[in-house]
């Protein structure tokens, strides 16, 4: 059996806004009991729409945003308890995140030397010299020359910055890595190059992914499983190619019959949503597709499903198959 590297357990991200003439405050359900579990050395796809708590998953998983409940637990510790400088420091050395956007993620006043020496300088009582060696093996890694690293990031391309960032992520060698969006801001033929680039460095480092995207070709040729997330929520979740050649739960089906390419391969029915995508601030109840859903039935409106095992990995929360 694969050993799990973190474990999600019943996550969930409530904030409040205030809405209207007479700022009426508003609870925003961004991640909604999202319970997963993340094995070493795989890449786990998250798949869905925007605004459906995939960034939002990600930034509490790397504690940039607070959670209001739940477990995120990495080496029997529930890292939502880390307070210590030391225990944060030792979390950092072992989970990183590539940002989707190459342009603001990487500080335009610092060379990028400068931006992969500082993760270093701050975790590590490393010499100077080991840590330039360092330097160069990851920029090499990335497809880079060492000449780049007393350039400044406005000198680079959209995906030559990404690869500065990947270097970036890669340079405290950590055991997990979250990818949000990390090709969504490049050109198509960029995009495969930098595809390719993870999946080698997956390879050498024996690294674990998450990997947040809503292109499903992208999902399709990287991912080993995907969690699909609709509101807040994960409803479908499998082995890639069971979440493509034999899906269950309406929404995944429609998220694939939406692209052109994977609906003539897979042959599914072409289902079209009703609607947009509801606000997180008024969730629907029971199922919470259901306004959407062109299966609806009456108990979908004021009950929640709950989860079908059709395989040992492969599981969807919906009364269709109750």
């Amino acid at each position: 059996m694969t050993e799990n590297l973190i474990k999600i357990k019943d996550l969930k991200v409530e904030y409040t806004t205030k809405k209207g003439v007479f700022e009426i405050p508003q609870t925003v359900h961004a991640v909604n009991g999202v319970s997963l579990n993340i094995q070493k050395g795989e890449i786990l796809a998250i798949a869905g729409e925007s605004g459906c708590g995939k960034s939002t998953l990600a930034k509490t998983i790397m504690m940039l945003t607070e959670a209001s409940s739940g477990e995120i637990v990495l080496d029997n510790i529930n890292i939502l308890n880390l307070v210590k400088k030391e225990d944060l420091k030792n979390f950092y050395q072992k989970v990183q995140i590539i940002f989707q956007n190459p342009y603001s993620s990487l500080n335009p006043k610092m060379k990028i030397r400068e931006i992969l020496e500082e993760p270093l300088k701050i975790n590590t009582k490393l010499q100077k010299e080991e840590i330039n060696q360092i330097i160069q093996e990851k920029i090499s890694k990335v497809g880079l020359d060492a000449n780049c690293l007393d350039l400044y990031p406005h000198e680079f391309s959209g995906g030559q910055r990404q690869r500065i960032a990947i270097a970036r992520a890669l340079i405290l060698e950590p055991e997990f890595i979250i990818a949000d969006e990390p090709v969504s801001a490049l050109d198509v033929s960029i995009q495969a190059q930098i595809i390719n680039l993870l999946k080698q460095l997956k390879n050498d480092y024996n690294l674990t992914f998450l990997f947040i995207s809503h292109d499903l070709s992208v999902i399709k040729y990287i991912s080993d499983r995907i969690a699909v997330m609709y509101l807040g929520e994960v409803v479908e979740i499998g082995k890639a190619e069971e979440i493509f050649n034999n899906p269950k739960h309406p929404y995944t089906k429609a998220l694939l019959s939406s692209v052109p390419e994977l609906n003539s391969e897979n042959k599914q029915e072409q289902i079209h949503l009703k609607g947009e995508l509801p606000s997180p601030e008024d969730l629907p109840k029971g199922c919470k597709f259901h306004t959407r859903c062109p299966f609806a039935m009456e108990i979908c409106k004021t009950d929640i499903p709950q989860i079908i095992n059709f395989s040992e990995t492969h599981k969807c929360n919906c009364f269709l198959y109750e």
